[in-house]
């Protein structure tokens, strides 16, 4: 009978000691979440602190380098006034130079440039390309307050963080910083100009960019300048999507363009049209497209003794490659065309009537 009661009173105890250790366990595995939650949460947090840091820091380095950019210009309707942002990028002993987009001071008579203190200066036109949509303008170095620093876009990374600075909306919100992460890099966009549509490499960013921020910067997190916003390259009704010239494609140009040179492009003398335009090719031109082609872009006029026309091509053919790259569209031609200089020599594929055929062309420049 005692061995039986013993045994009874050593069971519970063991049943007792087994809920003691499981809760012991339990306590150590919820506490050690505990320390690992609270040093995830404190790893974040630092994070977040040092991005804000940084962005606060490259932000400095930037701000009084942006400028507000106010154009006078003439017109049938009488003086028009319209505005953009720049930045200055370059001085020397006399001048300092301004970047901004092409389209901001095209027809320019007059333009005014306000630093972020509200002071103001006169500017002068020293350069300007369409295609690139890139301008500079020239200020007496004594006005300037500072100068950014240019980076390099071909580093530019998916999900960097990025911001801008600009006047969306005009002067009163000068200065206007917006922050966002790079989207997408080489997107190609299409700009409308006034020589036809145009293909552009651009990089694509979440950050807002309106009309007023055209021309302004596009910075990376060190404060570099990677971009050139431009609203003319975002579509209509396009929400959260905005793009930059990137600063790759404008260092190509730029010496010329600041010592006022004409960018000398590649010419071959044709006017173009789209297949996807069928209808209106046939109604205007008479130009009737194979069902073969359902892409390219189609010679509506050749201009006699030009590369073109001795290459041995002729109007209602239709261009689909050219160096073995596709050619879709009018826009897609001239920025392939514009990759290659003046006295390259390029294969074309093209269709004339149903068939297929191969021709080269020695490009020019275009002789007014």
């Amino acid at each position: 009978m005692i061995k039986e009661k013993k045994r009874n009173i050593f069971i519970p105890i063991s049943i007792l000691l087994v809920i003691i250790v499981i809760a012991l366990i339990v306590f150590i595995l919820n506490d050690k979440q505990l320390v690992n939650k609270k040093i995830k949460e404190t790893v974040v947090s630092t994070k977040t602190v040092e991005e804000q840091s940084d962005l606060k820091t490259a932000i400095s380095k930037v701000y009084n380098a942006v400028v507000y950019i106010e154009v006078k210009s003439n017109s049938r309707m009488g003086t028009q006034v319209s505005s953009g942002s720049g930045f200055v990028y370059k001085k020397d002993s006399k001048n300092a130079y301004i970047m901004t987009n092409n389209h901001v001071v095209e027809g320019a008579t007059n333009v005014t440039v306000t630093y972020s203190d509200g002071k103001e200066t006169e500017a002068s036109l020293v350069g300007a390309d369409e295609f690139t949509d890139v301008a500079i303008l020239k200020v007496d170095v004594k006005t300037i307050k500072d100068v950014v620093t240019l980076g390099n876009s071909d580093n530019a990374e998916l999900g960097d963080t990025v911001f801008t600075v600009g006047a969306p909306l005009g002067k009163e919100y000068m200065g206007t910083i917006t922050k966002g992460i790079v989207s997408g890099t080489s997107r190609m966009v299409y700009i409308k100009l006034n020589s036809g549509n145009y293909l552009m490499e651009a990089i694509q960013t979440d950050a807002t960019i309106n009309s007023g921020n055209s021309g302004g910067p596009l910075c990376n997190i060190k404060g570099e300048v990677i971009g050139i916003t431009s609203s003319k390259l975002v579509g209509d009704g396009i929400e959260g999507m905005g793009f930059s010239i990137p600063i790759s494609t404008v260092n190509s140009i730029i010496e010329k363009l600041e010592k006022g040179e004409t960018i000398e492009r590649p010419y071959v003398g044709v006017q173009l049209s789209d297949v996807a335009n069928a209808d209106a090719l046939r109604y205007y031109y008479n130009i009737n497209i194979s069902k073969n082609v359902t892409y390219g872009a189609l010679l509506t006029y050749i201009e006699p003794n030009k590369p073109a026309d001795k290459s041995g091509l002729s109007v209602g053919d239709v261009v689909i490659d050219i160096d073995g790259e596709k050619i879709t569209d009018s826009a897609k031609f001239r920025y392939v065309l514009y990759k290659h200089n003046v006295g390259d020599t390029v294969k074309v594929k093209y269709y004339h009537g149903d068939n297929e055929k191969t021709t080269t062309i020695k490009l020019t420049e275009k002789i007014n």
